[in-house]
């Protein structure tokens, strides 16, 4: 049975021979590691970077994306790698021996509690490292709130979706749509609300797939349709992100931008960046 659009992005899911009924939604975490370590070569080329990790798929892949994009010329820029168990109480410890082995660039590839205590550590040392959070901890109110919002200011992040938060967004024909459902169909504070945004985009993913399908609802032809998709623009994909599939293409989303924390709201900038 087809299960599709998976709200995880790890990047094992995409493996047609091994889960060839599985397609994920979300970015792949190789693909964010590769897109931060792009980012830093491009702006910090002397960048000492540390890593803060998972220690599970997440962490691991986002990892191995920064390492990939650095390659064997700018190897000597990651100069520091610490894991975290989930169980585990709080990351200090792990935040002390990054800042002890000179790192001036953080990766957190981290969910939302240590991501959290590891935003607040940085700043409570007065350490004040360029910071990149992975974006499935980017939460405001999941993360960003609890770790203290000053403390969270500057944090940059990489966005797919249109942050409903961002006042420019609100005369843009895609949120006008978006909104437009949300007030008909849910609640005035869910216009705002970025995981219903989320939930909303992979739904009109499905819609299409399902348009696409015509009369023949099969398993076989639903997958068939969902590995088809060319350059689909849905209402709250930033501008320029398209999603495209094929039979060895299994990830729906492969460009993001970055965005950057300013204590109210995330501000995207730059170009968008292939993973």
């Amino acid at each position: 049975m087809p299960q599709l659009f998976v709200a995880a992005g790890a990047d094992q899911i995409d493996d047609p021979q091994n889960y060839p009924w599985t397609v994920a939604f979300n970015p792949a975490t190789g693909a964010e590691g590769r897109i931060y370590a792009k980012h830093i070569l491009a702006t910090k080329p002397g960048a000492k970077i540390g890593v803060l990790y998972q220690n599970d798929q997440l962490g691991k892949t986002i990892l191995a994306g920064v390492r990939d994009e650095l390659g064997p010329e700018h190897a000597g820029a990651l100069v520091k790698e610490v894991s975290y168990e989930v169980a585990e109480p709080v990351v200090d410890s792990q935040i002390i021996a990054l800042q002890g082995a000179g790192v001036d660039t953080v990766v957190i590839a981290a969910t939302s509690k240590a991501a959290a205590q590891a935003i607040r550590k940085v700043y409570d040392l007065g350490w004040t490292p360029e910071r990149y959070l992975f974006f499935g901890a980017a939460s405001i109110e999941g993360t960003l709130r609890p770790a203290g919002i000053e403390k969270a200011k500057g944090l940059i992040t990489a966005a797919y979706l249109k942050d409903p938060t961002v006042p420019s967004w609100q005369n843009d024909p895609g949120f006008k749509e978006w909104a437009a459902f949300a007030t008909k169909y849910m609640s005035p504070t869910d216009v705002r609300e970025g995981t219903a945004v989320y939930g909303f985009t992979t739904a009109a993913t499905m819609v299409h797939v399902l348009e696409q399908c015509g009369d023949d609802l099969s398993r076989e032809n639903i997958l068939r349709q969902a590995l088809a998709i060319k350059d689909l623009e849905l209402p709250m994909l930033l501008p320029g992100v398209k999603i495209n599939t094929s039979p060895d293409n299994y990830f729906l989303i492969r460009q993001m931008q970055l965005a950057r924390f300013n204590g109210e709201m995330r501000e995207p900038f730059g170009e968008l960046i292939s993973g």
